[in-house]
């Protein structure tokens, strides 16, 4: 039966509605202010304004209203999301540059040391993506970056998940995205631009930091001839280091970039010029930037949280975007991006019904409410159709697959089931995966000690652990697996970007393990966020107040 005026049932039906304001975020930025939206077999079948009768084929299904306003699902184009189990590091100093920080020892004891003891116990690996996607999901991100298992270098595959993975679609109207490329072709100039033209888009790091170093990674791609190896699908991640020439030049090949300010401010005390970004375009071909969280480690925990660091950001710092230009950022931009643009990315008839619903209603800024509260504003997300995560009013909370919870103490529901997903993901629910992984990281010297009594005492420096039919994560960020996150083209002779795993020895991974908390699924369950935010030493003075006055507001 279809779903009726009560709480979406998941399972009951391919056609439902809500009803509320509706931001489409289309091409000529359409604001339905009392309307409704129709779904129908994963699709928007229809959007209307209040009165409107209903569209054919909804017979008998009354919109839900939802008192908020109703937005496209978010899309993430940076996050290293396996990590987002790890709590924020107190960054202990000014870096200039990716190769500064990497090798730090609180770094290592609370980054590379867990997630490489994490990466080779495969038994926890399930319970590592079920709790990742579900902070994805209760931020409203319905497209992230997605988690990869290599079983020997150059052999990969990524995890299936409910979040869409913009790696691996599964769907021939999302083209995949690069986002690795292979050693050998990440140090040759011609065979670097050649890999990044076979695909799309091809989202890869580029001028991490402030200093020359950084600034040499984007200069390498200089070829012969003043030409670049720099093609339309390229998008350079952070970008910080890049001066206003750069980006013309970004501009000029139809690049584009994705911009991850809370990041960058942690670690770097600035971030991309995206003044100079947005200068570089013109008015009939903008220059595309997207928006990404990067991690927990040093970002936000969602993009949700994102948002409003790039508000702030904004607006203390010349009002470089408006509130529909940021918004953009994470949904219409990040699909042009892709080039999703014609399936997601904004509300529009036809298209895939990835939507995120927030509390409230402002009259005279629609867009503020996505910027404003905490994760307890979002009420619903829905992903190509299916009701994926919401409040009981939003979502019925009993049924097969629904998993209630709590987020900042205010009760929610999770809808898990999908076919396509891996078995062993699918078969543990948020609250197992959340009590196995906090259980682990407590304990995580122990798992280390027994890993090693296993196979011997892996160091920081040593390739990883793999054997016969025994995958784990790939942590291209420190570890060697045929693969790399940015280009390394030489620069006078010598390779640019950062080194992608640790050269020097080390001792055995377990003396370097204590305890970890894992990281709260949000700002509303973690009370001392703000503390720990505030003691950052890199983070301008005006940050940290804008962002207690959004997420109160």
């Amino acid at each position: 039966m279809p779903n009726n005026s009560g709480p979406i049932d998941p399972a009951a039906g391919p056609k439902w509605a809500l009803a509320g304001r509706i931001v489409t975020m289309d091409p000529k930025s359409t604001v339905v202010m009392d309307g409704a939206v129709w779904v129908a077999d994963a699709a928007i079948a229809a959007i209307t304004k209040r009165g409107d009768p209903a569209p054919d084929g909804f017979d008998g299904v009354t919109p839900l209203e939802t008192g908020g306003t109703v937005f496209p699902g978010l899309i993430e184009l940076h996050n290293h999301i396996a990590y987002n189990a790890l709590p924020l590091w107190q960054v202990p100093k000014l870096y200039t540059n990716r190769d500064q920080w990497g090798n730090t020892p609180a770094y290592q004891q609370l980054v590379t040391g867990p997630m490489k003891t994490i990466g080779e116990a495969t038994e926890l690996l399930p319970a590592l993506v079920r709790y990742v996607e579900c902070k994805a999901l209760v931020g409203g991100v319905t497209t992230t970056q997605g988690i990869a298992l290599f079983s020997a270098p150059g052999l990969r595959r990524y995890y299936r998940g409910i979040v869409r993975n913009i790696e691996e679609t599964g769907d021939k109207l999302l083209p995949e995205a690069g986002s690795r490329i292979a050693d050998v072709d990440a140090s040759n100039p011609q065979a670097f631009l050649a890999e990044i033209e076979k695909k799309t888009c091809f989202l890869l790091h580029l001028s991490e930091g402030t200093d020359a170093a950084a600034h040499a990674h984007f200069q390498a791609l200089r070829l012969p001839g003043n030409k670049w190896a720099i093609a339309p699908s390229l998008a350079g991640i952070h970008c910080v280091a890049l001066a206003p020439a750069d980006f013309k030049v970004m501009a000029g090949s139809s690049a584009s970039m994705v911009w991850s300010p809370f990041s960058n401010l942690l670690l770097y005390g600035q971030t991309a010029n995206v003044a100079a970004a947005v200068s570089a375009g013109a008015p009939s071909k903008p220059f595309k930037i997207g928006l990404g969280s990067d991690w927990s480690p040093s970002g936000s925990k969602s993009l949700f949280g994102e948002l409003k660091v790039a508000r702030v950001y904004s607006q203390n710092n010349g009002n470089v975007f408006g509130d529909e230009q940021i918004v953009r950022l994470a949904t219409s931009a990040g699909a042009e991006i892709l080039s999703w643009d014609k399936v997601v990315g904004s509300l529009e008839v036809g298209k895939r019904a990835d939507l995120v619903v927030v509390a409230g209603q402002n009259d005279a800024s629609p867009l503020a409410p996505l910027f404003e509260g905490d994760e307890r504003a979002v009420q619903l997300v829905a992903i190509n159709g299916t009701p994926r995560y919401g409040t009981p009013a939003m979502l019925v909370a009993d049924g097969p697959g629904l998993e209630k919870f709590t987020v900042g103490g205010d009760p929610r529901v999770l809808y898990l089931t999908q076919e396509t997903e891996d078995p062993d993901v699918a078969a543990l629910g948020y609250g197992a995966a959340q009590a196995r992984l906090a259980d682990a990281l407590e304990n995580i010297k122990a798992i280390r000690l027994e890993q090693e009594s296993r196979h011997g005492p892996e160091t920081l420096a040593s390739a990883p652990l793999v054997h016969a039919g025994h995958p784990r994560l790939a942590l291209d960020e420190f570890e060697y697996t045929a693969f790399t996150q940015r280009p390394h083209l030489p620069l006078d002779g010598t390779l640019t970007g950062p080194i992608d795993r640790p050269q020097a020895a080390a001792p055995p991974i377990s003396s370097l393990l204590a305890p970890v908390q894992l990281d709260p699924l949000t700002v509303a369950d973690h009370t001392a966020w703000f503390d720990t935010v505030g003691h950052e030493q890199n983070l301008p003075s005006y940050l940290v107040p804008g962002l207690r006055t959004l997420y109160a507001s």
